[in-house]
C-alpha cells in the first residue's frame, strides 16, 4: 500500500508538471521572443532619434560617440545620405533579430541582436522551471511517505487488534487516529472486543458456577448408588432409589438454572411452596455428610411457612450455605425459620469463628474466600436469591449468620394488572 500510494502520488505530480510545465514553456518562450523583438525595435527608435538630434544639432557622428547607447550583444547600422554608412558594436553572425527605423531626417538605422541571446534567455527561463518541478517531485514524494505512513501504520495496528482478537485476547485497544474511516474501524473492534469478553466471561462464569453447583448432588447422588451397592435389602435398594431419582431430577434442575440464568438472570418461575419440605430434604441430603465430619445438622423455628420462589433456586441457595459452614465453620449447623413483615426468613448459623473481618460484605463477591476454596459459591447464592425477588444477606458475622428472605406475597405479573384494569 505504502508503494503505491507513493506510485500515484508521484504520477498525479508528474502529470500535472508536463501539462503546466510544456505550457509555460511555450509561452514563456513566445514572451521572451516578442520581448526581444520589442527591445531591439525600442532601440532602434532610441537610437534613429538620438541620430536626428545630432544632426539637426550639426554635430560630427562617429561609432565612438553612439558606442554606449547600445547593449553589449547589439549591432547597429546608420546610414546618413551623402556619408558613409556608421556600424556600431560587433556584427553578429547566424540567425539575428533585426528592425529598422527611418529618421526625420531621411537617415535609415537597423538594430541587430542575435537570436542566441534569446536562446540563452530561453534556456535559464528553462532551468528554472526544471528546479521548481524537481522541488515539487521531491515535496511530492515526502508528502506521500508521509502520508503513507500516516495511514500504514493505522491499517497495521488495527490487522494485530484483529488478530488479537482471533487469538482470544478481547482486550480493548481504544486509539483512535484522526482520520474517520479508520477511526470507524477501530470503534467497530473496540466494540466487538467488548462483546467477546462479555461473551468469554459469560462461559468462564457459567463453567465455574456449573461446576460449583452440580458438584453436590453429584456427591449425594454418589452417596446414594453407593448405600445400593453396600446393601443387599431390596427395600432399602428402592428408597436409596427414589432418593436417587430425586437427586437426578434435581441435576436436571440445576443445569436448567444455570442456562437460563446464562440467558437471563432474572427470569424465574416463582411459586408459592413450602418452605419445610425445601428444609426438609437438605436436612436428608447433607446429613450423611456431616455425620461423616462428627457433625450435627438441625433445624428449628416457624413450620408450615408458605414462601414465593423457586423450589429448586432455594435449595440451592441452601445447599450453598449448609456447604459453606461444613467447609469453614464449626459445631451445630441450625436452620432456622422465622416471619418478619411480608417476608419468611431461613437463618442458617454454625457454631464455628465465623466470618473473617478484612471481609466483611465482601464475602459475596466472586473469588473472595476466607479459605482455600472457589470463592463463588455464596455469589450464586446472592445471584440465584435475587434472580427469585429475594435477597440474601449475612445478619451476623461471628458466629455467622446467613439470612435468606423470601416473600409470602406473589408477585403479580402485568398481564394480571390488565385483566383486573379491563
Amino acid at each position: 500500500m505504502r508503494r503505491r500510494l507513493i506510485q500515484s502520488t508521484l504520477a498525479v505530480v508528474l502529470v500535472v508538471i508536463a501539462v503546466f510545465g510544456v505550457s509555460l514553456v511555450i509561452v514563456e518562450t513566445r514572451t521572451i521572443s516578442e520581448s526581444a523583438r520589442e527591445r531591439v525595435e525600442s532601440e532602434a527608435v532610441r537610437l534613429a532619434s538620438i541620430v536626428d538630434s545630432r544632426i539637426l544639432a550639426a554635430e560630427k557622428i562617429t561609432p565612438d560617440l553612439l558606442g554606449d547607447q547600445l547593449g553589449g550583444d547589439q549591432y547597429a547600422v546608420i546610414r546618413i545620405p551623402g556619408r558613409a554608412p556608421i556600424e556600431i558594436g560587433d556584427k553578429p553572425d547566424g540567425d539575428v533579430i533585426e528592425a529598422t527605423r527611418r529618421g526625420e531626417e531621411r537617415e535609415t538605422v537597423t538594430v541587430q541582436e542575435p537570436r542566441s541571446a534569446v536562446f540563452r534567455e530561453v534556456g535559464r527561463t528553462l532551468l528554472i522551471i526544471g528546479a521548481v518541478a524537481l522541488l515539487a517531485v521531491i515535496a511530492a514524494v515526502l508528502l506521500a511517505l508521509r502520508q503513507a505512513g500516516r495511514l500504514a501504520s493505522p491499517l497495521t495496528d488495527l490487522a494485530e487488534t484483529a488478530e488479537r482478537l482471533g487469538s482470544g485476547d478481547p482486550r480493548p485497544k481504544r486509539k483512535r487516529y484522526g482520520v474517520p474511516e479508520l477511526d470507524r474501524v477501530a470503534d467497530v473492534l473496540d466494540a466487538s472486543a467488548e462483546r467477546i469478553a462479555r461473551m468469554l466471561t459469560a462461559e468462564r462464569r457459567l463453567a465455574a458456577d456449573a461446576s460449583h453447583q452440580l458438584r453436590t448432588p453429584l456427591t449425594a447422588l454418589s452417596m446414594r448408588l453407593e448405600e445400593i451397592t453396600l446393601t443387599e435389602d431390596l427395600s432399602t435398594v428402592k428408597e436409596e432409589a427414589t432418593i436417587a431419582l430425586t437427586q437426578v431430577e434435581r441435576l436436571t434442575d440445576v443445569v436448567e438454572r444455570l442456562l437460563t440464568n446464562s440467558r437471563d438472570p432474572r427470569t424465574g418461575s416463582a411459586v408459592t411452596f413450602d418452605l419445610d419440605e425445601v428444609i426438609q430434604q437438605q436436612l436428608a441430603e447433607w446429613r450423611p455428610a456431616y455425620r461423616q465430619a462428627g457433625r450435627a445438622i438441625v433445624s428449628s423455628g416457624k413450620r408450615h411457612l408458605k414462601a414465593v420462589g423457586t423450589p429448586g433456586a432455594v435449595a440451592q441457595v441452601l445447599a450453598a450455605l449448609i456447604e459453606n459452614s461444613l467447609m469453614h465453620g464449626g459445631g451445630t449447623v441450625a436452620l432456622r425459620t422465622r416471619v418478619t413483615g411480608n417476608q419468611a426468613v431461613i437463618e442458617v448459623t454454625d457454631e464455628g469463628p465465623g466470618v473473617p473481618a478484612d471481609l466483611g460484605a465482601r464475602i459475596f463477591e466472586r473469588a473472595i474466600s476466607g479459605r482455600n476454596s472457589t470463592g463463588i459459591g455464596l455469589a450464586v447464592a446472592r445471584d440465584l436469591a435475587e434472580a427469585d425477588g429475594g435477597r440474601l444477606e449475612m445478619l451476623q458475622a461471628s458466629p455467622p449468620v446467613f439470612g435468606l428472605f423470601l416473600s409470602r406475597t406473589p408477585v403479580r405479573k402485568p398481564e394480571e394488572d390488565e385483566r383486573t384494569v379491563r
